[in-house]
């Protein structure tokens, strides 16, 4: 059974959508979500149906509805009444179900752009509080309004049973590493007495290595600014001309999606090499 409180959503505006989820289970990335961009994601968890995420993502990209697509889910499978699930579709319309035989508190809820539910929780209030924290964050990137959501969850009493794993996805055209994968965030915390603030960890440190600064952010490297960089590359073992030392050290340190010749900089990788 895997006691769970997830949300499902979408940012239309960013073309992304994901899942967020935490329980009191093993591993529970990878059993919940599921996502492909310009079609849905779908999270399925209590007495968790795996099929729906195969299943779910085929009917979303024939083009069916959130609710259609639940429906279509629930309604061939005869262990409907012990099965949760939420979906988004690709227009940002919003499904859940709990069956009647899933374990208390069990229930969910949407609305623009996402599905949140539970089950075996302490109240209502953790579906609430995902529901709350989701509507309350507009204008932040979806994976930080996702972990935001499960921070929220978790203060409103969370998973009754206690907690043990937590994960993020998000998907979105071209997003993953170097433009060949539509991942752009699967992060997991499989096993943890406090999933939710490592999974917020492990997600700083993505966003550090595979992050984007606005480009008027950069900042332009005149002389002084070469100077240093070359002195600083060379004292950590990187000599040549600067584009050639500052690929090769920022190779070394997984910083690579950030270096683009060195006409201009990333503040964060300069902070980076003055934090060297």
């Amino acid at each position: 059974m895997i006691s769970t409180y997830s949300i499902v959503a979408c940012d239309l505006e960013a073309r992304e959508w994901g899942v967020a989820v935490q329980s009191k289970f093993l591993a529970v990335g990878a059993a919940v979500p599921a996502a492909e961009p310009e079609v849905g994601a779908i999270a399925t968890q209590a007495w968790a149906n795996l099929a729906y995420r195969p299943d779910g993502l085929a009917l979303l990209r024939e083009g069916y509805a959130a609710e259609d697509t639940v429906r279509a889910l629930v309604g061939a499978d005869d262990g409907r009444e012990h099965r949760q699930v939420g979906v988004v579709d690709a227009h940002a319309r919003a499904a859940t179900y709990t069956g009647a035989e899933c374990m208390d508190w069990a229930g969910g809820t949407t609305g623009p752009g996402y599905a949140a539910q539970g089950n075996i929780l302490v109240s209502e209030a953790t579906v609430a509080a995902l529901a709350s924290a989701f509507e309350g964050s507009t204008g932040e990137p979806l994976a930080e309004r996702l972990l935001a959501c499960l921070a929220a969850a978790e203060a409103a009493g969370g998973d009754r049973r206690g907690r043990q794993s937590a994960a993020l996805l998000v998907v979105s055209k071209a997003g993953g590493y170097g433009g060949t994968s539509d991942v752009a965030v699967d992060l997991r915390v499989d096993d943890h007495p406090e999933p939710i603030p490592e999974l917020q960890r492990i997600y700083a440190l993505h966003d550090l290595l595979f992050g984007q600064t606005p480009d008027e952010e950069w900042l332009d490297v005149d002389s002084t600014l070469a100077a240093e960089l070359s002195e600083r590359l060379a004292t950590l073992g990187f000599d040549g001309p600067l584009t050639d030392a500052l690929a090769a050290w920022a190779g070394t340190e997984n910083l690579e999606e950030r270096v683009r010749g060195a006409d201009r900089i990333d503040p964060i990788v300069l902070g980076e090499l003055r934090a060297r």
